[in-house]
């Protein structure tokens, strides 16, 4: 599928900074499951910025602003083939962490024993208990509803798209997932990115987790969809959990991160 996607989002310094640095998680990068036609982000500075990659092989500009004043805008747009592997991205590529770096927990990780100790000293497969624990967690904390958002607050910092009570819990189906996963030691990360429209749910900046398996790598599984991500997905970033997978990180902080448009559809 041919996904053409358009993100704009901004953030606005403390009053009287000096001087101001974005950390921004906002280039996808070709794979398995995608291949990037064309993207773009703009900004105040990007033509100066740094360009790297992190500790979880995400594309990173770190852009500086001096004397910031007010609002400062970002814009991204890009076309996206994507291909259906029912989720299955396969083994780590080149500039990929090993897997086991994911079996680390996080406190926004943590997830009750109630939610996986059903599936320890399990009988069936990997692939079995992983989807198993994708119905376990919609079935605990889905609304049944679906849902199209990501927000997270670490300090100051948040983002959101709509409905507090819809973006809180795709991230909380997320990390729930997650956690769980790890607490079973099985190696699973956090996912950031779009979701074009389909009957059941609208496009949207989105979030689902990723989880390992011996023979087939990396599996992904959207628990609010309750589905195994597919062509109408684009990825975007991976991380430990929300915070390491920011869209934007701003130091100094200021008011938060504000969303104003996301749009992801098929392109002509």
């Amino acid at each position: 599928m041919r996904i053409a996607i358009r993100h704009e989002l901004a953030i606005t310094p403390p009053e009287g900074a000096t001087n101001a640095v974005m950390h921004l998680l906002l280039t996808p990068q070709s794979g398995p499951t995608q291949t990037v036609e064309s993207w773009s982000v703009s900004t105040t500075g990007i033509g100066n910025a740094a360009r790297f990659s992190d500790a979880f092989g995400n594309t990173v500009h770190l852009v500086n602003q001096a004397r910031p004043d007010g609002e400062w805008k970002v814009s991204v747009t890009g076309v996206v083939n994507t291909i259906d592997r029912h989720g299955v991205l396969g083994r780590s590529h080149h500039g990929e962490p090993v897997p086991t770096i994911y079996k680390r927990a996080t406190v926004l990780t943590k997830s009750p024993v109630t939610m996986w100790s059903k599936f320890r000293g399990s009988s069936e497969s990997r692939l079995d208990v992983l989807h198993g624990l994708m119905a376990r967690v919609g079935e605990v904390l889905g609304d049944g509803e679906g849902g199209q958002e990501q927000s997270q607050s670490e300090g100051r910092q948040s983002q959101s798209q709509g409905g507090e009570s819809e973006t809180a819990n795709m991230v909380d189906l997320t990390h729930a997932f997650v956690g769980a996963a790890r607490a079973l030691d099985i190696p699973a990360r956090y996912v950031t990115g779009y979701v074009a429209a389909s009957e059941d749910n609208e496009a949207s900046f989105h979030a689902w987790a990723e989880a390992y398996d011996d023979h087939l790598g990396w599996i992904g599984f959207d628990c609010l969809l309750q589905m195994c991500p597919a062509e109408r997905h684009v990825r975007l970033a991976v991380g430990l959990d929300a915070v390491s997978t920011q869209p934007i990180r701003a130091v100094p902080e200021g008011d938060g991160l504000k969303q104003i448009a996301v749009s992801v559809e098929m392109a002509q």
